[in-house]
């Protein structure tokens, strides 16, 4: 009984270490909170973009119901 307990438990601590070893090179960089949270608006505004991919795909959605 204690075998596979101790099994799992270097399983457990086994997998911690590989974890550990990874870099962090593909991580974005943290931003301060005073950035995130401000009201000043995106540059460039991203709605219009937002807006004509909304469009396509209502107009893609109204061809696949009318079929």
């Amino acid at each position: 009984m204690r075998a596979p307990a101790l099994i799992a438990l270097f399983a457990l601590l086994a997998s911690l270490a590989a974890c550990s070893k990874q870099s962090t090179e593909g991580y974005p960089t943290l931003l301060p909170m005073d950035e995130i949270l401000t009201d000043q608006p995106l540059t460039p505004d991203p709605a219009p973009e937002l807006e004509a991919r909304a469009d396509a795909l209502r107009t893609r959605a109204d061809a696949m119901r009318s079929q």
